[in-house]
């Protein structure tokens, strides 16, 4: 099926797509917040700079997007049937990027949590923020 948008649009489209106030991310930190978790954002001195930072319990919480971080097995990651290789490339970059990215944080000690797009999803977030919120607490 081809693009129902031309090339100028398209490119308009994907700039609007930001990395930062992302619904998913604004629903982890509402459940945090509401449970008297205090966190900071977007710490640009750590690796791959972690949503949500939690100082106290030495926790980094990643919110990753289904198709832009390549979650398997996941309904919501489907490969476009345009420019495939392109797009291949670009997720496989952000795959390692973040495998590094946990490496380098986990060797600081550092707890790591990801959480993906799709358990954020009306029919799992209840279950998937408990887990979460269990995880924090160990």
């Amino acid at each position: 099926m081809a693009d129902v948008h031309n090339r100028e649009q398209r490119r308009f489209n994907m700039q609007q797509i930001k990395g930062k106030n992302i619904k998913p991310g604004m629903l982890v930190r509402k459940f945090l917040f509401a449970h008297g978790y205090r966190y900071r954002l977007h710490d640009k001195k750590l690796p791959d700079k972690p949503d949500i930072i939690l100082p106290k319990y030495k926790t980094l919480i990643f919110v990753h997007g289904c198709f832009w971080h390549g979650h398997p097995n996941c309904k919501y990651y489907v490969v476009p049937k345009t420019n495939t290789d392109w797009w291949l490339n670009k997720i496989n970059r952000n795959i390692a990027n973040d495998a590094k990215a946990v490496k380098a944080l986990k060797k600081d000690g550092s707890k790591i949590i990801t959480v993906w797009e799709c358990d954020l999803k009306p029919a799992r977030i209840q279950r998937r923020l408990e887990h979460l919120f269990s995880k924090i607490s160990n």
